[in-house]
């Protein structure tokens, strides 16, 4: 495929792809550049949800879909814990408004063309050597530069760890009201621990509409048919919701690894989950992007081209890398650590920890308020890998 007239390419038409591109046209500097953008197919499905807290209206806040001012962890001792928000709201983004929003705007600029075609990749020695578009050779020009966002074929490495986070989400109404439309568990750790850290995830809506997700933090999937048993087994026999219908559904699978990949390699800049910006520790990943997309636009607008730099800080790394060899080894289970961490400190702490936007002392205090033999003896291994690597 011809591509060498464009400036900026951009494999996959997602999250991190759309959040880039509007960046650059909300800036106004990027009018006389031409930008090419290439999906598979048109976005008509809402195929995901994205949640995440925020103190402050963000970038996309006016597709907000809805946002919760009170959180609550529940543990398998059936205590229930309120978490202490303070200015933090936890919002939720459906995928289809997001996408409706981007491209609606996207297609008012005349320098950006969105081409439907099938994107994949030549793979050398592991690597890759080559880009593909409909099966044809894509032909660009060596002053383009190509975001993908497309996750690559997978290569372990020894001495990482490879969880996924892995949910079935139900939207669904119930004929009675049951639920609270500001207050949303964020984790219910009452439901069996049998393949890894496993938790129910209710977000309501109104007081008979809410998403209930069944998520796990393991190593490999499970059958189709046993996400909606679980799904059922939850929502009827822990939050005793008989009479409701399911409207929608959604499933995902987020990689949870301390593999970090290159920002740039092979020539292209790898962005959003394809870029390492999913959290290893925790699989969330919108905040992530949207803080990747304002480094992007800003270095294109100072310095034509994307900085090599960036990425969180070697500590936090450290951090995560520390909790998936406990939870990969499953030495504690992650329902403990969870339970203990928001039952020992403010949420608005622990949020910016898990942004990497934690100072060193909040850092300590948190770590001085989870069980320390565990955390003491990976850290101490996790932290001998990297002194090796380095």
């Amino acid at each position: 495929m011809q591509c060498k007239d464009f400036d900026f390419i951009f494999l996959g038409a997602g999250c991190a792809s759309l959040s880039v591109v509007m960046r650059m046209i909300e800036s106004g500097q990027f009018t006389h550049r031409k930008i090419l953008i290439l999906e598979k197919a048109p976005k008509v499905n809402n195929d995901r949800t994205w949640c995440f807290w925020e103190e402050e209206a963000g970038f996309f806040e006016d597709i907000v879909y809805h946002q919760w001012t009170e959180l609550f962890i529940s543990t398998d001792t059936e205590e229930t814990i309120p978490l202490k928000m303070g200015h933090y709201r936890y919002k939720m983004i459906r995928g289809i408004d997001f996408y409706d929003a981007c491209f609606a705007t996207i297609r008012r600029q005349k320098n950006i063309q969105i081409t439907y075609a099938s994107v994949s990749f030549v793979y050398t020695g592991g690597d890759i050597s080559g880009i593909l578009v409909d099966d044809q050779p894509m032909d660009r020009g060596a002053h383009s530069i190509v975001f993908n966002s497309i996750v690559p074929r997978p290569k372990k490495h020894p001495g990482k760890f490879y969880l996924i986070q892995h949910f079935k989400g139900w939207w669904l109404e119930s004929k009675h009201p049951i639920f609270t439309a500001s207050q949303a568990t964020l984790m219910d750790f009452r439901l069996p621990q049998i393949e890894g850290t496993t938790f129910g995830y209710v977000l309501p809506l109104s007081a008979t509409k809410a998403l209930i997700e069944y998520t796990l933090f393991s190593a490999s999937r499970l059958p189709p048919s046993a996400y909606d048993q679980a799904l059922r087994q939850y929502i009827e026999g822990y939050l005793g919701l008989k009479d409701y219908r399911v409207t929608e559904e959604e499933f995902g699978v987020i990689p949870m690894t301390n593999d970090r990949p290159a920002f740039f390699k092979n020539g292209l800049y790898f962005i959003g989950t394809a870029g390492g910006q999913t959290k290893a520790s925790t699989g969330y990943t919108f905040r992530f992007i949207q803080k990747q997309a304002d480094q992007i636009v800003s270095d294109l607008i100072r310095h034509r081209r994307p900085s090599l730099a960036g990425g969180p800080a070697k500590r936090f790394r450290f951090y995560d890398s520390t909790l998936l060899h406990i939870l990969s080894k499953r030495q504690m289970e992650g329902k403990i650590i969870f339970s203990i961490l928001f039952k020992k400190n403010d949420a608005g702490r622990i949020f910016r920890f898990l942004d990497n936007e934690s100072t060193f002392t909040e850092e300590l205090k948190l770590i001085n308020s989870l069980p320390k033999k565990v955390f003491i003896r990976a850290g101490l291994l996790e932290f001998f890998k990297m002194m090796v690597k380095i």
